[in-house]
């Protein structure tokens, strides 16, 4: 006689969305926090909510920044090992944003009382398993009740002051670069739709929980200022956050774009997250979408990243250097437009 087998733990459906998909709107955001700390922010915070950055930066002395920033969100894998790993890698990847290293990180955790323990240790393993790898150490953390989970890291780290990547700098004229591919948020969506390939979804799971620490450190030692990491505001979103940085405009080529395998196909069957929606809002009055680009693309270009890849912002005479250094650090990137005089973003 056969022995029934109890079906697996699901995390997924404990939650309604997961990773940077259930981010609040920028739209919201921006208008929440306008002008918070504009006038109370010390002299030695040279990064912070005026004008926002990756992270939080303190200037300690003319050769040390302490780098702050938190990031956790639901579960969008069933594994717990793998969402902690790309909660981790989530939350770490601010600190490579600005150009910084990983000193140590807290865990922030929401479970439901009932949640299993092994689970909750599984989870716990993958986020300090991907601390390590960016060279620093899980050292604590806080955890209350929350009958939908949610994980993620305040992290620590640390960058000379002079020598940080910053959202503004982009001048007309520079190559915008790119080193991951899009579509995670479309894949996540279609995987609860059962519209996603095992296969597909595999990448975007591998490509989730890659650090950026290559990159950052690639582009930073090459002399980069200028750079963001694309995460649940999407391509245009996070685009659009640097040219105003900057006091520029953000050309984007639609056909230079790269997608993560499967996720251009599930944007023209017109799967869309929930957080693709307030990314439309957020830049509808500053996006110049061109004549022949497709819906696709521009579902492709709004869509949510969860740990997404790093935009940056490179001048003509860098270029050849940063791609050279980005390929020796096993880091593929692409050429996905330029910088023009102006505002705004367009999609051409």
């Amino acid at each position: 006689m056969d022995v029934l087998r109890p079906a697996p733990f699901r995390l997924t459906e404990l939650t309604e969305c997961g990773g940077c998909a259930a981010k609040l709107g920028a739209d919201l955001l921006a208008e929440a926090l306008a002008g918070l700390g504009a006038e109370s922010a010390p002299g030695e915070l040279i990064a912070g909510l005026t004008p926002p950055d990756d992270a939080a930066v303190y200037r300690v002395s003319d050769e040390l920044a302490i780098i702050g920033t938190l990031d956790f969100f639901p579960p969008l894998v069933d594994d717990p090992r793998t969402f902690g790993e790309i909660a981790a890698a989530n939350a770490l990847s601010d600190v490579f944003a600005m150009g910084g290293r990983v000193l140590f990180a807290l865990s922030i955790a929401a479970f439901p009382e009932d949640l299993p323990r092994d689970v909750m240790a599984e989870i716990f393993a993958g986020a300090s398993s991907k601390v390590r790898e960016a060279g620093g150490t899980l050292a604590g953390g806080h955890t209350i009740r929350d009958p939908e989970p949610k994980y993620g890291l305040a992290v620590v780290g640390a960058a000379h002051p002079d020598r940080l990547l910053r959202k503004g700098g982009a001048r007309p004229g520079d190559v915008l670069l790119l080193t991951k591919r899009l579509g995670t948020g479309l894949l996540v969506s279609g995987s609860r739709q059962g519209r996603t390939s095992a296969a597909d979804l595999a990448g975007a799971v591998d490509q989730m929980r890659a650090l950026n620490r290559a990159a950052s450190e690639a582009l930073a030692s090459a002399g980069v200022r200028s750079a963001t990491d694309v995460t649940g505001f999407g391509l245009l979103g996070h685009g659009l956050e640097m040219a105003r940085a900057s006091g520029v405009r953000f050309a984007f080529d639609a056909a230079a774009v790269p997608a993560l395998p499967g996720a251009r196909e599930l944007a023209e069957a017109g799967v869309e997250t929930g957080g693709a929606a307030h990314n439309r809002r957020f830049v509808a009055g500053s996006l110049e979408v061109g004549t022949g680009v497709t819906a696709a693309s521009v579902a492709l270009a709004h869509d949510p990243q969860t740990s997404g890849g790093l935009l940056a912002a490179i001048a003509p005479a860098m270029l050849d250097d940063v791609e050279s250094r980005l390929d020796r650090a096993g880091v593929r990137s692409w050429r996905v437009g330029r910088v023009e005089a102006g505002g705004g973003v367009a999609l051409a």
